[in-house]
């Protein structure tokens, strides 16, 4: 018995690679996607290497999407699906959004940092947050499953055991953040994500306050029983896939470097997508590519009494589509690493 499912937004890259994972799910029939930009069209002739998904591109519709699925998976930009949500959950379809619309359960944070209203608030306390290690049973039960945010992923797993085991402090952590350029999506990019300008080159970006800083306040405020003070500057690098965070934090009292790496072998030796390196090895984003993994890596500098934890991964992976998959197996009771099983093509 399969479960019919909608892919929102199908053509763009968190979308394709979406498409790209449930094509051979087990559990799944990819039932309807939608594409503004390539509507009429059929999925293989956008994407020619997606063989035999030969599905018709639609223009989003959701009366269609609820009357011919029991889950939609949402690849769409901030505001888009604020104007469809609501109409899929009244008509029962079970949702799983990887846009910032659910993610932030203060409506006025959300004005403040998408400058527009939320208008469907009701819908907030409802939404879970779509991160498996920590929201398990939650993401299981929901209707509604807000995942976060590719930053916000990486800095959240690597910090929330830190955080409540009282190993670091939870003032002063800085995040130094540098994803790839498919970060920024496929359409409408911003001059500085074209290849002239992001080639052989590294620059921040954001630095009066990036989107998914309030959402790692947020999280880490729920899982690590405090709410950090933190600094974010993220960096644009010239590669295509990938997050690695480095992250400074003061040591909490009697802390060491063992003892960072067994809180987070407390949390996560279990994780079938989170590898906790062993001392003197570091992530690295070519780790990932492709895949739901993320490398998790800690040291401490002695002299400035500080913790440096490094958190690695695919920005479309376990930033998004793949976080979203192990989402959708928990909601449909089977095997969490069904579908994810891919490893990173190397070099």
């Amino acid at each position: 018995m399969t479960t019919r499912v909608a892919v929102l937004g199908a053509t763009g890259y968190g979308g394709v690679e979406l498409v790209r994972l449930l094509r051979d799910h087990p559990a799944v029939e990819l039932a309807y996607l939608s594409s503004e930009s390539y509507a009429g069209q059929r999925m293989c002739e956008v994407y020619p290497q997606l063989r035999g998904v030969d599905t018709a591109l639609r223009a989003l519709d959701a009366a269609e999407v609820a009357a011919e699925c029991e889950v939609a998976l949402m690849a769409l930009p901030a505001g888009k699906s604020l104007e469809v949500v609501p109409a899929l959950r009244e008509a029962g379809v079970r949702v799983i959004d990887v846009s910032p619309d659910f993610r932030l359960r203060d409506e006025a944070q959300y004005r403040r940092w998408y400058q527009r209203d939320h208008t469907c608030a009701e819908l907030l306390a409802e939404a879970v947050p779509g991160l498996p290690e920590w929201y398990r049973d939650d993401i299981a039960a929901a209707e509604l499953v807000a995942a976060p945010g590719c930053y916000t992923t990486a800095a959240v797993l690597a910090l929330a055991p830190l955080l409540a085991e009282k190993v670091i402090l939870p003032e002063g952590i800085v995040v130094d953040g540098k994803s790839g350029v498919s970060g920024a999506g496929r359409t409408s990019l911003k001059l500085p994500f074209h290849y002239p300008e992001a080639n052989e080159d590294i620059a921040a970006y954001a630095l009066g306050g990036h989107r998914h800083l309030p959402e790692m306040i947020q999280g880490l405020a729920d899982l690590g029983e405090c709410r950090p003070k933190m600094t974010f500057v993220p960096h644009l690098t010239p590669m295509t896939r990938g997050i690695l965070l480095t992250i400074y934090a003061s040591l909490g009292e009697g802390a060491d470097e063992q003892s960072l790496r067994e809180a987070m072998l407390r949390y996560y030796a279990e994780e079938p997508f989170v590898e906790v390196l062993p001392a003197g090895r570091w992530p690295h984003t070519k780790w990932t590519a492709g895949t739901n993994l993320c490398f998790l890596g800690v040291a401490v500098d002695e002299s400035a009494g500080r913790a440096i934890v490094l958190s690695a991964i695919d920005n479309l992976g376990k930033g998004m589509a793949g976080q979203m998959v192990q989402c959708l197996n928990l909601m449909l009771n089977v095997e969490e690493t069904t579908g994810l099983a891919a490893r990173a093509a190397y070099p």
